[in-house]
């Protein structure tokens, strides 16, 4: 098979990720004028349509992993790519908040379905350089996100509703789903026979999988919250904190791959990382101007989205060599549950609080990402006892 080929085909998976960069944000930016389509009481309603991306991670993920191992890495991409053309063109249609958290679940089962065809391919594809080239699938999500709000803009100037976007964004995958069914696949890799016998979650990795929560926790609330907080500040274009933040993603995801990891060990990364983040986040609640709002999602988007998430699943499938599917499973179902539960949170917080709602969400994703910080140490800490 030729390697041009298969370069081909790691450029279809990424792009199938340069969109899912737009499908779990776009929801976020367009809060207000889906609260009317639904005829929603308020931005409550769309943020627990948010956290419902989470929950169909959550039920996808054991079957997408099967699925990709028994039918083929391709078979589970196009699922994950389908499931998205459902997804984007649903919502689209959507005119109640049932109908539009029952489409969230479909992305979110698209995301898993993606997960574990994009992953595997790509790793199986580049060999030695895998660990590099994954990380690029947070990097084309991270572009994604960096170009959304000019698509928004654009089609703002045009006098196109929010349903032009997503119908485009559901034309464009499925366009991708088709150079995917063409395009060749590497051969899988098979696991030892005896790998599942001896599988089981050992205490001392219970830090590294609860950071797969945590971690999460601490982008997935900035992401989709920071729009009201910025509003709060006073700023005319809250949407410059989602520019910013894709900015920090972007710019950490080729710092980390190609110079912080070549003068820090990855257990050190976890916990500067994470404190950062948790100073972004003091440094916004405390200084309540635009300026620091637009830092923060820098800051955030660095330290926070910039492939921490992935050096977490290495870190995990550094303790399972024989186990690395079930581990990385395991961690992204952590993932999932924040996903969907600290979202669910923000939503009882927005209704609760009220206009004090943006404020509040910034100490708990404070509380979050603290305990990042401290899982991260106790993992450190347990490294050196061993050493």
């Amino acid at each position: 098979m030729k390697k041009k080929n298969l370069i081909a085909t790691a450029c279809a998976l990424y792009f199938t990720y340069f969109i899912h960069g737009i499908g779990v944000s776009i929801l976020s930016q367009y809060k207000e004028a889906l609260v009317g389509a639904w005829g929603a009481p308020g931005i409550a309603t769309v943020l627990q349509v948010i956290a419902a991306l989470g929950l169909g991670r959550l039920i996808a993920l054991p079957l997408s992993g099967y699925a990709s191992d028994r039918f083929g890495r391709k078979v589970s991409g196009l699922v994950g790519v389908a499931f998205y053309v459902l997804y984007f063109i649903g919502i689209a249609a959507s005119k109640t908040a049932r109908g539009a958290y029952a489409l969230a679940v479909f992305g979110g089962i698209a995301n898993s379905f993606l997960d574990t065809c994009v992953t595997p391919t790509v790793l199986e594809i580049f060999g030695e350089r895998g660990a590099k080239a994954n990380m690029f699938t947070k990097f084309s999500m991270s572009i994604g996100q960096f170009v959304l709000p000019f698509i928004i803009g654009m089609a703002s100037a045009a006098a196109l509703s929010y349903r032009a976007v997503f119908i485009l964004m559901g034309v464009l995958i499925a366009i991708d789903g088709v150079l995917i069914a063409f395009l060749p696949f590497p051969e899988m890799q098979a696991a030892p026979k005896d790998a599942d016998a001896r599988f089981h979650i050992r205490r001392e990795v219970l830090p590294v999988v609860f950071m797969g929560f945590t971690t999460t926790a601490t982008f997935t609330l900035w992401l989709n919250c920071n729009q009201e907080l910025g509003a709060l500040y006073g700023m005319a274009d809250p949407s410059k904190i989602q520019a910013f933040y894709a900015l920090g993603t972007i710019l950490a995801i080729l710092l980390t791959a190609f110079v912080v990891l070549k003068k820090i060990d990855t257990e050190d990364v976890l916990i500067l990382y994470p404190a950062i983040c948790l100073i972004a986040l003091a440094i916004v609640y405390f200084v309540r101007t635009p300026l620091s709002a637009v830092i923060g999602g820098f800051l955030i988007g660095y330290a926070g989205a910039g492939g921490v998430l992935q050096l977490v699943v290495a870190e995990a499938n550094a303790y399972y060599p024989l186990h690395k599917g079930k581990i990385t499973s395991v961690v992204m179902i952590a993932s999932s549950i924040a996903n969907y539960v600290v979202l669910a949170l923000a939503g009882v917080i927005t209704h609760a609080a009220g206009e004090a709602a943006p404020l509040a969400i910034v100490v708990l994703n404070m509380a979050f990402t603290g305990l990042s910080v401290l899982f991260a140490l106790y993992v450190k800490r347990k490294k050196r006892v061993r050493a």
